[in-house]
C-alpha cells in the first residue's frame, strides 16, 4: 500500500449527510453521503481546490454532461445530480456501487470464461451506446468498471472522454490497456481505440494480469509500451479457453486499427458467438440510441440486441428528463448509425518513456499534460463481495404448436395406465407378502434454510502494534470457514488513505501514518461472496 495525499474535508451539501471517505485521486476525492430525499446512499466526486483551473473545471463539467447523457444505460454508472458546493468546489452525485471493481476481482483470481464473456458483452454495449452518442471513453480498464448492488458491471470515469463537438480534447491513458496509436508522436483515438481497450480488459479478466505484463520480467511503463507496439498478443495459457475466443481477442487488439472490429457492437456479437459455441446463455446487447429511424427493418439477431432511448439532463439540476423518444425494437447495423469520428491530433508530444513505474502506478490513468503530478486512481466503491451474478437466460423463440384434442386425450389415457401399473407393481408384492413398504423419510436438504445463520459475522479485536516499517494489525474471525478472506483498507484519520487489499490471513502490515493515528477497516468475505455488513475499524493507540 502506497501513501497518498490527505483527502480534503468533505463539503457541506444541503440535503446530504457525510458518511465516509471512499477514495482519493490526483484530481478529486470521492465521499460516501446519505441523501435525505429520496433516502439512499450515494457517491459524491468532488474536484480538489488546487486543481480548479479553468481547464480542469471545464473537463469536470464535460464529464458531468457525458455521464448525464449516457447514465440511464444499465452498464454505465448513473449520475443523479451535479453542482458546486458552498466553498466553490464542483461535485457529481453518482450511484453508489458497493461491490469490488473488476481490478480488485481479477487481482484476486482470474474470471471464469462465462463471466468474462458476459461482462465483455455488457460493457461493449455501453461503449457502443457512447459511440453512437458521439463519445469516446478512452480509458476503459478493469478499475473503471464498478459493480452495482445487482451484480451488474457499470462503466465509469468519463473524465478523459472526448466528444465529437468538444472544443478541445484532454489527453490521458492507462498504459497496459492502451492501443499502439496512443503512443505515437501525434496520439490518435477513435472508436476502434476503445475496441482495443475492451479486448484488453476481457483478456485481463481471463489472464489475471494485463495483456503484455510478463511474469518474472520487468513490467515498467517503457517495457509495456515497447511490447504493445511490437509483440503479438501472448496466448492466454488456459486450457479452458477455446481457440475462437483467443482469435476474437487478437482481432480486437490488432496493432493496426483497420484490422480490428469496426465497432464495439461487432466485438459484442463476436463474444456472443463464442457463448453460443460453448452452449452458454447468450447475453443480450443493450444499446442506447436516439437516432434510430422509425421505419427501420428488424435485423436477424434473435432479439439479442435491445435499443433504448437517450436521457439527457442538465448537470446543474436533479434529473427530470424522461426518454427522448419511444423505444425501438432492434438495432440497425453499426455502420448505418455510428457517428463519424475524425481522428484529429490530440497532442503534439509523445509519451515520455521514463523509468519503470511500480505495479500500482503504471495501471493508473496518466495525464499527458501533467506527467509530473503524483498518479492516483479516483475510486468510487467499497471493496465488498464477489461479482458472481448469473447471466440472464435466453428467452424461448416461440411457443410450441397446439396439438389436436384427440391426441391430448390419448396421451392422458396412456399416462393414467402407466401410473396405475406403477402403483400396482409397487404395492401388490408388499400386500401379498403381508408387509408394507416404509414411506421414505424427507431428506435433510428438504428442510428450510436458516436465513439468519447465513449472516456473515463481523471480525473482532482489530489491534495494531508498531513494527519496523509500519504497523502490524491482527484480528479475530469469530466463525472461520473454508475460503474466508479479508478486504483491508488502511485509513489515516489526518493525512493519507491506503488502497484496499485482499488478504487470506488475519494479519497485515501497513505503512505508519506520518501524523495522527493509523487505522484499518477490515471486512470478512466468505468464499460465496457474502460479507459482513460494515467493516470493523482498528487503530493504533
Amino acid at each position: 500500500m502506497s501513501a497518498k495525499r490527505a483527502p480534503m474535508a468533505p463539503p457541506d451539501l444541503p440535503g446530504f449527510t457525510y458518511v465516509d471517505l471512499l477514495g482519493s485521486g490526483g484530481f478529486a476525492d470521492v465521499f460516501l453521503y446519505e441523501q435525505q430525499l429520496p433516502k439512499r446512499r450515494v457517491a459524491v466526486k468532488v474536484l480538489l481546490t488546487d486543481r480548479m483551473s479553468s481547464g480542469s473545471v471545464e473537463e469536470f463539467t464535460a464529464e458531468a454532461n457525458v455521464m448525464a447523457m449516457l447514465s440511464t444505460h444499465p452498464a454505465i454508472v448513473t449520475i443523479y445530480q451535479a453542482g458546486a458546493a458552498k466553498d466553490g468546489r464542483p461535485y457529481l452525485v453518482m450511484e453508489y456501487c458497493p461491490r469490488p471493481n473488476l481490478q480488485v476481482r481479477y487481482r484476486r483470481e482470474p474470471f471464469s470464461i462465462a463471466e468474462s464473456l458476459r461482462v465483455g458483452v455488457q460493457v461493449a454495449a455501453a461503449v457502443e451506446t457512447a459511440h453512437r452518442a458521439g463519445v469516446l471513453h478512452r480509458d476503459i480498464k478493469p478499475a473503471n468498471i464498478l459493480v452495482t448492488e445487482y451484480n451488474r458491471p457499470a462503466l465509469t470515469d468519463f473524465g478523459i472522454a472526448s466528444t465529437t463537438n468538444a472544443a478541445a480534447e484532454s489527453a490521458g491513458l492507462s498504459i497496459p490497456w492502451s492501443p499502439p496509436e496512443s503512443f505515437a508522436d501525434v496520439p490518435r483515438s477513435d472508436p476502434r481505440s476503445d475496441v482495443y481497450a475492451l479486448g484488453a480488459t476481457v483478456y485481463t479478466l481471463l489472464a489475471g494480469r494485463s495483456p503484455f505484463e510478463l511474469p518474472g520480467q520487468r513490467n515498467g511503463a517503457a517495457e509495456l509500451i515497447h511490447r504493445i507496439e511490437t509483440l503479438p498478443l501472448p496466448a492466454l495459457g488456459r486450457a479452458d479457453v477455446p481457440v475462437s475466443l483467443q482469435r476474437v481477442l487478437e482481432r480486437a487488439m490488432a496493432k493496426v486499427p483497420a484490422d480490428r472490429y469496426e465497432s464495439a457492437l461487432a466485438l459484442a456479437r463476436a463474444l456472443q458467438t463464442v457463448q453460443i459455441e460453448l452452449s452458454h446463455s447468450v447475453t443480450p446487447i443493450d444499446i442506447l440510441d436516439d437516432h434510430v429511424p422509425e421505419d427501420i427493418e428488424e435485423d436477424e439477431d434473435d432479439g439479442l440486441t435491445r435499443v433504448r432511448g437517450v436521457v439527457s439532463i442538465n448537470p446543474e439540476t436533479t434529473p427530470a428528463a424522461g426518454m427522448t423518444r419511444p423505444s425501438a425494437v432492434t438495432a440497425p447495423s453499426a455502420a448505418a448509425v455510428a457517428p463519424r469520428f475524425d481522428p484529429a491530433p490530440v497532442e503534439t508530444e509523445t509519451v515520455a518513456r521514463r523509468a519503470p513505474a511500480p505495479p500500482s502506478a503504471y495501471e493508473q490513468t496518466v495525464r499527458r499534460d501533467q506527467v509530473d503530478l503524483p498518479v492516483s486512481l479516483d475510486e468510487t466503491i467499497v471493496r465488498a463481495p464477489a461479482f458472481d451474478a448469473a447471466p440472464p437466460q435466453q428467452e424461448e423463440d416461440a411457443a410450441p404448436p397446439r396439438r389436436r384434442r384427440t391426441g391430448l386425450w390419448i396421451g392422458l389415457g396412456a399416462a393414467a395406465l402407466v401410473i396405475v401399473a406403477v402403483i400396482v407393481g409397487v404395492s401388490l408384492p408388499g400386500i401379498l407378502s403381508g408387509t408394507a413398504q416404509e414411506q421414505p423419510k424427507p431428506s435433510e436438504s428438504s428442510k428450510p434454510q436458516d436465513v439468519v445463520a447465513s449472516t456473515v459475522p463481523a471480525v473482532t479485536d482489530v489491534v495494531g502494534a508498531p513494527v519496523d516499517g509500519g504497523v502490524t494489525f491482527t484480528w479475530m474471525n469469530p466463525d472461520p470457514e473454508d475460503g474466508d478472506f479479508y478486504i483491508v483498507e488502511a485509513v489515516s484519520l489526518t493525512d493519507s488513505t491506503g488502497e484496499a487489499e485482499p488478504v487470506e490471513v488475519p494479519e497485515i502490515t501497513v505503512p505508519a501514518a506520518a501524523t495522527g493515528q493509523t487505522c484499518v477497516d477490515v471486512t470478512l468475505v466468505r468464499a460465496n461472496g457474502q460479507q459482513q455488513t460494515d467493516p470493523t475499524r482498528g487503530c493504533t493507540p
